[in-house]
């Protein structure tokens, strides 16, 4: 799916555009070693959480089952530039659950890719509730984002906290309250 060739020849451009010689010696490896990173930080491009979410085993009487403190990173699609944090990921099974490692393949799914905290916060929830059929999902990100430390506003340490819930979660405030208190907070 990832193109390295036009990689290559973007990042050569690129290059060339901000002044730089590409032939000297710094710079030139660099079109070949951005094509293959791209490949690595957009790997989620080509993938679905289905797999990752198709393997469910049997729980019957299962409470709520939260992964916290997921690390992340993604790169914002607005200014190509990385946001990185922590997702914590809750679901109410309804008889069956998942393994724990993939909750975070879920995340890691939709955070290599060009995206927005927002949506990936939400892409993340929605896979759960598609693929686990939970009675609730509640998703939270926490993130900072590099389009604000390095440029505009620059503040570094702001932290984004976005939350989404569905099912249960959004209807029962007292499984959001859960979630908080199971976080620490």
């Amino acid at each position: 799916m990832i193109d390295k060739e036009k990689i290559r020849q973007a990042i050569t451009l690129l290059l060339e555009g901000i002044g730089e010689d590409c032939s000297r010696e710094g710079l030139k490896e660099t079109p070949e070693r951005i094509a293959r990173m791209y490949e690595e930080i957009f790997a989620g491009m080509g993938q679905t959480p289905v797999e990752a979410l198709g393997k469910t085993f049997q729980a019957a009487g299962s409470g709520i089952v939260l992964e916290k403190d997921i690390v992340f990173y993604s790169i914002c699609e607005h200014h190509l530039l990385p946001f990185f944090g922590k997702a914590h990921v809750a679901y109410l099974p309804d008889g069956e659950v998942v393994g724990l490692s993939k909750l975070a393949r879920t995340v890691e799914v939709y955070a290599r890719r060009p995206q927005i905290q927002e949506r990936l916060t939400a892409q993340v929830a929605d896979a759960l509730m598609e693929c686990l059929r939970p009675q609730g999902v509640m998703v939270a990100l926490e993130a900072e984002h590099m389009c604000m430390t390095m440029r505009g506003v620059k503040k570094p340490g702001a932290q984004t906290l976005t939350v989404v819930t569905r099912g249960r979660f959004g209807q029962e405030q007292h499984l959001q309250e859960e979630f908080w208190r199971m976080m620490g907070r």
